[in-house]
């Protein structure tokens, strides 16, 4: 999207989504021991939003904030549940590896997160996204094809760092405060880890 009503539009949905829809499912899902990842999907045509989940590893390992929401997404009914090429997916932090390839295997063409995965390394204490990719794909942080022929992966900040002023500074206020608020949930899931079931914890 270049044009700076639409892409302000996108943006704010994309910050109501984790203000009011993903982080109180977080909240749930932190006091149950799981990580601070989260997702929605969101339709392109009006940016309402079709689903929320957060991750569920307590559960699965495998239930990652995205892959989690691609699993209750496949749950959805046929009649219910709209082509993944009709939405937007929006991930809380910068997809792994696995959930790299499980969006590319639901024929997501996009996908925008909030968090990188330098910030679930540096200030959330969770550096296995990273780790997977250098130690697995020997790929360095950013190593990977944000653009490429399936998908387009887009950080919300830099786009925020785009927009015009004055939506600019109110746009880097909202996320401030939805930094400060995983700050919050990351020192409960942190506090809380020890001896939970999952792997990699």
């Amino acid at each position: 999207m270049t044009d700076h009503n639409e892409t302000l539009k996108l943006l704010d949905a994309l910050l109501s989504t984790m203000e009011t829809g993903i982080i109180p499912a977080t909240e749930m899902g932190v006091a149950s021991g799981n990580k601070i990842f989260g997702a929605a999907l969101l339709r392109k045509s009006d940016l309402s939003t079709v689903l929320v989940e957060t991750n569920n590893e307590t559960e699965n390992p495998l239930w990652h904030g995205e892959v989690h929401t691609l699993k209750r997404f496949y749950e959805m009914t046929g009649s219910e549940r709209p082509d993944s090429r009709e939405l937007i997916f929006l991930s809380t932090h910068e997809p792994c590896s696995m959930c790299l390839s499980a969006i590319t295997w639901a024929g997501f063409d996009n996908f925008f997160y909030f968090f990188s995965h330098e910030d679930s390394r540096d200030a959330f204490a969770i550096p296995h996204d990273l780790k997977i990719l250098k130690e697995v794909f020997t790929l360095e942080p950013g190593g990977y094809n944000r653009t490429n022929a399936f998908w387009k992966g887009q950080s919300i900040h830099a786009l925020i760092d785009q927009a015009p002023e004055p939506q600019r500074s109110q746009l880097q206020d909202r996320a401030a405060a939805i930094g400060r608020k995983y700050d919050d949930l990351s020192m409960v899931y942190q506090a809380g880890k020890d001896g939970n079931a999952i792997p990699l914890s």
